[in-house]
C-alpha cells in the first residue's frame, strides 16, 4: 500500500515499444505542435501589428490563441521528450503541475469560446446594442473573469485530486496525467468527493454547451432574415465550422470524464484525449484565421509592408 506522501513518480502510457514507432509518434506530434504553434502565434502577431483588427472580437481571438498555446504546450513536449528518451516516467510534481496547467488552459479554453459566441450573437442579433454592450470595459472584465475563474477552477480540481491517497500503484493508463486515470489509482473511500467535483465541472461544460448552442440557433434565426443568398452562405459557413469542433471538443470531454474509472477501453480513451487536447489548439487558428478575410487582407498587408520596407532598406544600402 502506497499514499501520496510516499509516491515519488507516475509511469505514462507509451503508444508502442516499438523504438521505430516510437521515433514516428514523435515526429507526428512535432509536427502538429509546430502547427498550432505557428497558427496561434500568427493571429497574435496580425491582431497586434494590425489596427483595424483591435475589437472585441479579435481581443477574444489573441486570448483563445494564448490558452490554445498554453494547453497544447503541456501535454505535447513530455510525451515528445519520453519518446525520444524511451521512457514512461513523470514526477509527482511534474504531474501535479500538469493536471493544473491543462485544466486551467482547457477550462479557459471553454470559457473563452462561450464569450466569443456570445459576442457573435450580440452582433448579429442586437447589432444596435452592439458598441453599448461589448465596450472596452465590459471585455476585459469579460476576459479577466475567464481567466481567473480557470485558475480558481483549476486549483480546486488539483488540489482535490492529489488530497486523496493512492493505492492503485503508479501506473496511469494515459500519455500524459489526466484527472479520470489518477483517479483508477484512488483508495476506493478517497476518491468520491473528486467524482462530486467532476460531476459539477461536466454540468457547468454542459451548460457553456447549452449556451452556445442556444446562441447559435438566434443567430441563425437572424441569418435566415436575410434577403441576400450571398449573405446566408457567408454566415453559416462562418458558425457551422465553429459550432462542429465545439461540439466534437464538448463530446470527448463527455466520453473522457462521464466514462466509469473501471473501464478498460485504453484505445477509445488514448483517442478521445488525443482529439480534446489537440482538437482546439490546431483547428482555431483554421477556423478563426484561414477562413477569415479580415486577418488574411492583414496578413497580405503586413507581408506588403515588410517586403517594401526591405526594398527601400536595400536601395538605401546601395
Amino acid at each position: 500500500m502506497s499514499n501520496q506522501t510516499t509516491m515519488t513518480k507516475f509511469l505514462l502510457l507509451g503508444f508502442s515499444d516499438v523504438r521505430e514507432l516510437q521515433i514516428l509518434y514523435l515526429v507526428m506530434f512535432l509536427m502538429i505542435y509546430l502547427a498550432a504553434l505557428m497558427g496561434n502565434l500568427l493571429i497574435i502577431m496580425v491582431v497586434a501589428l494590425d489596427h483595424y483588427l483591435h475589437t472585441p472580437m479579435y481581443f477574444f481571438l489573441v486570448n483563445l490563441a494564448i490558452l490554445d498555446i498554453g494547453s497544447i504546450s503541456v501535454t505535447i513536449p513530455k510525451s515528445m521528450a519520453n519518446s525520444l528518451m524511451n521512457t514512461r516516467s513523470i514526477s509527482y510534481s511534474g504531474c501535479v503541475v500538469q493536471i493544473f496547467l491543462f485544466v486551467f488552459f482547457v477550462s479557459g479554453d471553454v470559457a473563452l469560446l462561450t464569450i466569443m459566441v456570445y459576442d457573435r450573437y450580440v452582433a448579429i442579433c442586437k447589432p444596435l446594442h452592439y458598441e453599448r454592450v461589448m465596450n472596452r470595459k465590459a471585455c476585459v472584465q469579460m476576459a479577466a473573469s475567464a481567466w481567473i475563474s480557470s485558475v480558481l477552477y483549476s486549483a480546486l480540481h488539483t488540489g482535490n485530486t492529489f488530497s486523496i491517497s493512492f493505492c492503485g500503484g503508479n501506473m496511469v493508463d494515459q500519455f500524459f496525467c489526466e484527472i479520470p486515470q489518477i483517479l483508477k489509482l484512488a483508495c476506493t473511500d478517497s476518491y468520491l468527493s473528486e467524482n462530486g467535483v467532476m460531476a459539477f465541472s461536466v454540468c457547468l461544460v454542459l451548460s457553456s454547451f447549452v449556451l452556445i448552442i442556444a446562441s447559435y440557433v438566434q443567430i441563425f434565426k437572424t441569418v435566415l432574415r436575410i434577403p441576400l443568398e450571398q449573405g446566408r452562405h457567408k454566415a453559416f459557413s462562418t458558425c457551422l465550422p465553429r459550432l462542429i469542433v465545439i461540439s466534437l471538443f464538448v463530446s470527448t470531454v463527455f466520453f473522457t470524464y462521464l466514462k466509469p474509472t473501471s473501464s478498460s477501453m485504453s484505445g477509445l480513451a488514448l483517442v478521445a484525449a488525443v482529439l480534446y487536447f489537440m482538437l482546439l489548439p490546431v483547428m482555431n487558428p483554421i477556423i478563426y484565421s484561414m477562413r477569415n478575410k479580415e486577418i488574411k487582407a492583414a496578413l497580405r498587408t503586413l507581408t506588403r509592408w515588410r517586403l517594401l520596407t526591405k526594398n527601400e532598406m536595400s536601395v538605401s544600402l546601395s
